[in-house]
């Protein structure tokens, strides 16, 4: 399991901070449809439960825009993840069907409304991760967004730079046909879903569908 150091500014911000990790050997595939239909039924029980005003009031979600004001970052501009998704639910727009992997993350983010961080674990740089504040001019490429300005975002960073923010994870590292190992970072700035539940039921969907092998598991509290 990677080491993970959390900048005294998270914590000071974040004192209820709970950090679910997850490592496992996988395979990677086309999302298959027994997934694909537990993710509907997540979208529909979302979009019953949830108006669109209402989703930032969701306890995860209201915990981690707390921790973007406290930062400096408008999480208005910068939305968090598991938010995001959520809108593009409420919204009718649906959920894009992607991988295996990919789409095991999401699920996990809907139902719990925590922001994960999905990273292949074969393309970390060292054996630790520090959760610090993005700086200004610092170099990061958003999964299909193109450079993001992290500055004052709460961001992930291995030995070679920034990996992961709550708003998204960043290309080097993202999941992809060839990931056969993965780290998930479920990130509890507010608890929502129990952290332990939240990894057990991550735990689960892996090796339910992505044949996972090896697993690790631990919750960081008290950091």
């Amino acid at each position: 399991m990677l080491n993970i150091i959390v900048d005294p500014r998270i914590t000071a911000a974040c004192p209820q901070l709970k950090i679910g990790l997850v490592r496992a050997n996988v395979v990677n595939e086309s999302t298959p449809d027994e997934l694909w239909q537990e993710i509907e039924r997540a979208a529909t029980a979302v979009a019953r439960d949830y108006e669109l005003l209402a989703i930032n009031r969701r306890p995860a979600i209201a915990a981690t825009r707390h921790l973007y004001k406290s930062l400096g970052k408008d999480p208005g501009r910068y939305r968090v993840a598991s938010e995001a998704l959520c809108r593009r639910i409420v919204r009718g727009l649906g959920l894009y069907r992607l991988t295996t992997l990919i789409d095991v993350v999401n699920l996990v983010s809907v139902v719990s409304g925590y922001p994960i961080s999905g990273l292949d674990a074969d393309k970390i740089a060292g054996d630790t991760l520090t959760l610090g504040v993005g700086e200004e001019g610092e170099v990061y490429n958003g999964i299909g967004r193109g450079p993001l300005n992290i500055a004052g975002m709460p961001v992930y960073r291995d030995d070679c730079g920034g990996i992961a923010t709550p708003t998204s994870d960043e290309e080097r590292t993202k999941f992809t046909l060839d990931t056969r190992h993965v780290q998930i970072n479920i990130n509890a700035f507010g608890e929502e879903m129990p952290v332990d539940k939240a990894v057990e039921w991550t735990v689960s969907l892996l090796e339910r569908y992505a044949h996972a092998t090896q697993v690790e598991t631990a919750i960081l509290t008290n950091l």
